[in-house]
């Protein structure tokens, strides 16, 4: 949290100084007439240019975004303590890489990477607040504050911190999340240049769930506080750490030619790593080579990818491209057998060299692209992606994508290592394969997503023991195929003042055995009013927001190795989620107060984000929003 206060510091540092030549001058002429740029002006963009404007707007979906992830999430089921890890109910988020990643999934959602992190451009100074109450003690925060130099000079810095020591034994969550972000393009635009740093941190005291899931169903006074429930661990902390250095850039050959050779360049130098300790030994996880757990994973990542594009405005763009991916993933042991013989090594290294080719057409009212590439290194993966978009007229707008691709397992799959005997393993793997077909539709009448997957050789942690008392896991590769089918359908209704946004998920598997777990239907329905107060000087919004889902057997989680595992043994689900919440926006400031999961005292104890791991209990929680522009 130290950060914070360095933040704050270089907050009113730079508002000392003034930004010169075109932004400059349109800032002074604004402030003499007393005004503040266009809201337009303010540019939001990802490393695709995909370009938004900043919202100082207080809608449904503020509401929705007002998390620690500071996205909508829907389809994710958060623990009971915030800074957790999340469940996953939509399947359709998942998201895969041809790379191999270090693993360890579920301490990653609070983890920004290389395309959550935005660029800007902006007239005059802005800064972002964003403060939120927790459970119990603590609180979350994030400042932002963006800033051109000269309008083709643009840095950013931001830190976003939270502490929450939750309600139950050994629940304490503590993580941080800086960036500095820098872009830069020449006057004539022949150089542009995006550039970011991250440095991230999220820990988590793991207290394995509740022991006796009898207590807490029962609802008895004594056992609502939430301290007197036995959990399996009351000293194990894992702990998710990394910093990556990012840079893309590119040439244009010719200044005037429209129709003009681009060189292109990325590279990414990144650290991880991923620690759990644990002083006391548990026999949740069996024997152990040491009465004292500490796991440490470590992960080094060097990417380059180098590309010559030729740019035109009548047949679109074409690019060919090189990428090499090299990793080196390790411990510092290894691991023998009786004879003496290596069983579990100390690393994995490798060197992954690939081809590809992309080109974008562009025409009246379609974008279409295409993707390949191919690995040239003795790894058998690949990867072709097709989108096209079509915008019927104001009120209609399509788009199709599809997705072939070949891609390695996640590292920990390969390899890991424990103190704890029956948690170490080195398998050699198939590559994972997967079709993807999806369409969506943006309509006035209704918004719809459809998709369809084709999984083979998908990979998994499953439970290989039945006793409630062990928690013994391993990866697994399913030699079957799977079929998932999903849609995803929004409407809001508006009447007078009052509107009803409806989100509804409906998803089907078709598979041997039950390894792909997802509940059959996912709905969120929330009524709200809204209306200016005050003789317009306030924008009041109140209503209700109702969430169920299905029972299903839910993924369970184990943080000794941060991922979750497939159990068929329970089920979660059946149960509504409803808050109540009063916003307002102020100018630039939205205010949020809720009364999360009020119902939970009503409609029965039996409410869980993961086998033994209880949701959240009813709480009221509150915070703001605040954008400064000078």
């Amino acid at each position: 949290m130290r950060n914070i206060f360095f933040i704050v510091a270089f907050f009113f540092s730079c508002f000392s100084y003034s930004q010169d030549d075109n932004f400059g001058s349109i800032a002074k002429q604004d402030s003499l007439k007393n005004a503040k740029p266009p809201i337009n002006l303010y540019k939001i963009y990802n490393i695709q240019r995909d370009t938004t404007y900043v919202d100082t707007s207080l809608t449904i979906q503020s509401e929705y975004k007002y998390n620690l992830l500071r996205k909508d999430i829907f389809g994710l089921l958060p623990f009971s303590n915030e800074g957790q890890t999340y469940n996953t109910l939509d399947y359709g988020l998942n998201r895969k890489s041809i790379f191999p990643s270090i693993g360890f999934t579920a301490k990653h959602f609070n983890y920004l990477e290389v395309n959550d992190v935005k660029y800007y451009s902006v007239p005059t100074p802005l800064t972002d607040l964003y403060y939120k109450t927790v459970m119990e003690q603590g609180q979350s925060l994030d400042a932002f504050l963006t800033i051109n130099t000269k309008p083709n000079l643009n840095f950013s810095i931001a830190y976003k911190g939270l502490r929450s020591i939750g309600k139950y034994v050994n629940n304490i969550a503590s993580s941080g999340n800086f960036r500095f972000t820098s872009s830069y393009f020449t006057k004539d635009k022949r150089y542009i240049l995006n550039a970011h740093f991250t440095g991230q941190d999220i820990s988590n005291q793991e207290n394995g769930g509740i022991v006796d899931v009898s207590q807490f169903e029962s609802g008895a006074d004594n056992f609502k506080d939430r301290e007197r429930l036995e959990v399996y661990f009351d000293d194990a902390t894992s702990l998710l750490k990394g910093n990556r250095f990012f840079i893309d850039h590119s040439f244009k050959l010719s200044k005037s030619n429209p129709n003009s050779l681009v060189f292109t360049h990325q590279f990414n130098h990144e650290y991880k790593f991923f620690e759990y300790t644990q002083p006391t030994v548990s026999s949740r996880f069996g024997s152990a080579f040491s009465s004292d757990i500490n796991n440490k994973t470590r992960y080094n990542h060097l990417y380059n990818k180098v590309g010559v594009a030729y740019k035109t405005k009548a047949l679109g763009d074409l690019e060919f491209f090189i990428e090499d991916n090299k990793y080196n993933y390790f411990y510092n042991s290894v691991v023998y057998d009786g004879s003496g013989n290596i069983t579990v090594p100390n690393s994995i290294s490798d060197r992954i060299n690939m081809i590809g080719g992309f080109y974008t057409y562009f025409a009246n009212n379609i974008i279409a692209k295409l993707s390949v590439s191919q690995a040239i290194s003795n790894q058998s993966i690949s990867n072709i992606e097709a989108n096209a978009k079509y915008k019927w007229n104001e009120d209609i707008q399509l788009e199709f994508n599809f997705q072939k691709l070949n891609s390695l397992p996640n590292l920990n799959y390969t390899l890991y290592q424990s103190d704890y005997i029956n948690y170490n393993w080195y398998n050699n793997f198939k590559t994972e394969k997967m079709n993807q077909f999806s369409f969506s539709a943006n309509t006035k009448w209704l918004n719809l997503t459809a998709q369809y997957k084709v999984l083979n050789d998908h990979l998994f942690f499953n439970n290989t023991t039945n006793n409630i008392a062990s928690l013994l896991v391993e990866p697994v590769q399913y030699n079957n195929t799977i079929n998932y089918f999903s849609v995803k359908a929004n409407k809001e209704i508006k009447f007078w003042k009052l509107a009803l946004d409806n989100t509804l998920l409906y998803q089907s598997v078709e598979q041997t055995d039950d390894i792909l777990n997802v509940p059959q239907l996912t709905t969120r329905n929330t009524l709200y009013f809204s209306e200016y107060v005050f003789k317009k000087a306030m924008y009041l919004q109140t209503g209700f927001t109702f969430q169920y889902f299905t029972k299903y057997y839910a993924n369970d989680y184990n943080p000794l190795i941060g991922e979750f595992f497939v159990q068929n043994e329970t089920k979660i689900g059946g149960f509504p989620l409803i808050d109540f919440f009063v916003n307002a926006r102020i100018r630039q400031t939205r205010i949020f107060l809720k009364a999360e999961h009020f119902n939970s005292s009503r409609t029965g104890y039996d409410f869980y984000s993961a086998p033994n791991y209880p949701y959240r209990d009813f709480m009221v929680r509150f915070g703001l929003v605040w954008n400064f522009f000078k």
